[in-house]
C-alpha cells in the first residue's frame, strides 16, 4: 500500500523512526459508510518498507508499507460493502444475490436490533425461506423476519439462543411462520451437527425455536 502525501507531523515521525514495539496496540484499519458510521474494522500488522519525498511536492511524504493480509477482507466483501455503504439496507433479502461467503459478510454486518426497553413477545412473524441455502442465509432470513433487514437474530446458533432466551427484541413465545421450508431442509441436509445428534442444521434450527417457545409452522 502507498499512502501519497502524508503530513510528516510529530506522530507519524515518531511512528517511523521506532517502528516496533506498538505500545497502544494494533492498527486496525475502519470501514465507514457514505454518513461515516463504522461498518467494520480490520487488524493491520504493517511492516514499513520505504519513506520518500512525495510525489506531491512540499514537505509531504510517501510511505510504502507491507500487510501480510492473514485477517484482510475477502474479495467478497466489496460489493457487500458497497450496498451497506448507503447506509443499513431496508430492503429484504438483498444478501440473498451473494454466495455462502458473501452472505457471511453480510451477516458480520448486522446488528442486533432494534431494541427496546423489556422483550417483545406474542405475534405473528414470516421468514421468507425462498433464499436459504445455508447457513447464514438461513440466520440472515430469520433476522430480517423477526427485526427488519439489517439485523441480526444471533450469528451462530448459540447467540440465537441467546437471543431466545429473553432480553431486548423479540422473546417467545411468538408464532413463526416458515415458507418454503423445504429448500432450507434438502440445501441444509448435508450440514450435520454430530455433537447434537448428527441432526441436519435446520434440524436443530427448528428444534432450538420450539424448545424456546416458538411456534414454528413449516409450509
Amino acid at each position: 500500500m502507498h499512502l501519497i502525501g502524508c503530513e510528516p507531523a510529530a506522530p507519524l515521525l515518531a511512528l517511523l523512526c521506532h517502528p516496533l514495539p506498538q505500545e497502544d496496540g494494533p492498527i486496525t484499519l475502519w470501514r465507514l459508510d457514505r454518513h461515516g458510521r463504522t461498518l467494520t474494522g480490520y487488524r493491520l500488522d504493517l511492516d514499513t518498507v520505504e519513506v520518500r519525498p512525495s510525489v506531491l511536492g512540499g514537505a509531504l511524504i510517501d510511505v510504502t508499507i507491507t500487510d501480510p493480509g492473514e485477517d484482510r477482507p475477502t474479495l467478497a466483501a466489496r460489493a457487500v460493502w458497497e450496498i451497506w455503504s448507503g447506509g443499513v439496507p431496508t430492503r429484504p433479502n438483498q444478501w440473498a444475490q451473494f454466495d455462502a461467503e458473501g452472505r457471511s459478510e453480510w451477516l458480520a454486518l448486522t446488528r442486533v436490533g432494534p431494541y427496546g426497553l423489556k422483550g417483545l413477545s406474542g405475534g405473528t412473524y414470516h421468514l421468507d425461506g425462498q433464499h436459504v441455502t445455508d447457513r447464514s442465509g438461513l440466520l440472515l432470513a430469520l433476522g430480517e423476519a423477526l427485526l427488519g433487514p439489517g439485523a441480526n437474530y444471533g450469528r451462530c446458533l448459540d447467540s440465537m439462543e441467546d437471543c431466545l432466551c429473553g432480553g431486548f427484541s423479540v422473546v417467545p413465545p411468538f408464532t413463526l411462520v416458515w415458507h418454503h421450508a423445504d429448500i432450507a431442509r434438502h440445501a441444509l441436509a448435508g450440514h450435520v451437527l454430530h455433537h447434537l445428534g448428527g441432526l441436519s442444521y435446520f434440524e436443530v434450527t427448528v428444534n432450538l425455536l420450539r424448545e424456546k417457545g416458538v411456534t414454528v409452522v413449516l409450509r
